[in-house]
């Protein structure tokens, strides 16, 4: 079952940093915007996590909330929200559970070698639990200003 703009999401549970656990049914009632992101601690996705954290009070303004995901362990993770203050938290998906249902896991190339890995992708659901937008090969640059602009348009 692939996702689909205006379909619900399906329910998910994974864990993430500050010992949460996000469950899909619990995020019903309030909007949030689930990143998919490579590698913690590299340029791209420091780069990203940091315009969400700049523009997280405008987010939260709009009771939209923020999880970014890779498949780095909780520890990894918990340093790099540290170390960056990222105010919101990093889920880790190291059996690709996350991934699989937002269909990110792609062929990617790198110095002529194929693998499969993450594509960086956004994803802002509804408070019913819809998929409102999604962004998917994302480029970091000005990206997170066009998920705030699309989560100002949600009702």
């Amino acid at each position: 079952m692939t996702i689909k703009i205006n379909r619900k999401i399906n329910k998910f549970k994974a864990s993430a940093t500050s010992e949460q656990e996000i469950d899909s049914q619990k995020l019903i009632g309030q909007n949030y915007i689930i990143y998919f992101y490579p590698k913690d601690n590299t340029p791209g996705c420091t780069q990203e996590g940091e315009d969400f954290r700049d523009l997280y009070k405008e987010f939260k303004k709009l009771k939209t909330e923020i999880y970014g995901v890779s498949r780095e362990t909780l520890k990894s993770h918990e340093g790099f929200k540290a170390k960056f203050d990222y105010p919101f938290e990093l889920i880790s998906d190291p059996d690709e559970k996350l991934c699989k249902l937002f269909d990110v896991m792609k062929e990617k190339s790198m110095y002529g070698k194929k693998y499969i890995g993450i594509e960086r992708s956004t994803f802002l659901v509804d408070k019913e639990g819809k998929l409102s937008a999604e962004w998917r090969k994302v480029k970091v640059p000005g990206h997170v200003n066009e998920v705030l602009e699309a989560a100002k348009k949600i009702k």
